[in-house]
């Protein structure tokens, strides 16, 4: 396209993008997966200091663009329904950091949430692509702790990745700057 020939407000967004192009290693960009009701959205919002009190279904994909320690967060939270799972693979190309959510409380699905991220960690698009596991909702009396999880996951076996597990609470926000942190940390040292 010739600059010649835009608008204004065209060639402004355009300097934008190439400001943000100029420097890519402030900028990563995170899948944000988990089965339905796990609490993703929640998170996401969260992230975004949104209200959470008022989260429904996602039927297809938010994407929210966080500012945190330097870093332009550019989350892609895509709905955990069974049949919308098959499409998540349309997302995983230039995925820098993989957040796996999962409901610690709804014990009858842990089977099936790992049997999901196992599928997730032998995708050819995201190997090597670190993962942070939030085990959401520890606010509720039921969960299983962060460990318990670890251990049913069988994550002591990943060794293609790094990989790190977070006890958190999307709804009061604790626990989730933490893992924050971390990736934060690893894709940090990951783009040196």
């Amino acid at each position: 396209m010739n600059p010649r020939f835009l608008t204004e407000d065209a060639k402004g967004l355009l300097a934008l993008l190439r400001k943000l192009k100029s420097n890519p290693d402030k900028e990563l960009r995170i899948l944000l997966l988990g089965l339905d009701n796990a609490g993703k959205t929640t998170l996401l919002k969260q992230l975004a200091s949104e209200d959470v009190s008022h989260i429904t279904p996602t039927q297809g994909f938010n994407i929210k663009s966080v500012q945190s320690s330097g870093f332009r967060l550019n989350v892609w939270d895509i709905g955990g329904q069974r049949k919308i799972r098959p499409y998540w693979k349309n997302y995983f190309d230039n995925t820098d950091l993989l957040i796996y959510v999962i409901d610690s409380a709804d014990r009858k699905r842990h089977e099936e949430t790992g049997v999901e991220l196992q599928e997730l960690l032998e995708e050819e698009k995201l190997a090597g692509v670190p993962v942070l596991v939030f085990a959401n909702k520890q606010d509720l009396v039921n969960a299983c702790s962060a460990s318990e999880i670890a251990e049913s996951l069988n994550l002591n076996s990943i060794r293609d990745r790094q990989w790190q597990i977070q006890a958190c609470s999307a709804l009061s926000g604790e626990g989730v700057k933490d893992g924050i942190e971390w990736v934060i940390k690893t894709c940090n040292s990951k783009k040196k």
